[in-house]
C-alpha cells in the first residue's frame, strides 16, 4: 500500500506527503527528522488515503499540492480545520 497523508502543523498550515510506511513516516515527522516540518511541531495526522499503486498515490499528492487540490481538501475537511484552528 502507498499512502497520501496530510499533517496539520503548529502554524496552521497543511503538509502533504506520500509514503509506503505511514507509521514510520509520521514518527519521523514527530521526532523532527524531516527538514520541512521539524520547526513546525507539534503536528497532527488529520487525513490519509491508501492506494495500491505508487503512481496513483503520487498523482493524488501532486493534485493536492495544486491550488484546486488544496481548495478541495480544505473544503472536504472544513469542519475539522475550523475546530483545530480554534483550539
Amino acid at each position: 500500500m502507498f499512502y497520501v497523508y496530510l499533517l496539520f502543523l503548529k502554524n496552521s498550515h497543511l503538509y502533504t506527503g506520500t509514503t509506503k510506511d505511514l507509521k514510520r513516516r509520521i514518527a519521523e515527522h514527530s521526532l523532527g527528522k524531516v527538514a520541512s516540518t521539524k520547526n513546525w511541531r507539534p503536528l497532527r495526522l488529520i487525513h490519509y488515503e491508501a492506494y495500491l499503486l505508487e503512481e496513483d498515490a503520487m498523482r493524488r499528492e501532486k493534485y493536492l499540492k495544486t491550488t484546486y487540490g488544496k481548495r478541495d481538501i480544505r473544503r472536504q475537511l472544513s469542519s475539522l480545520l475550523k475546530l483545530l484552528k480554534l483550539t
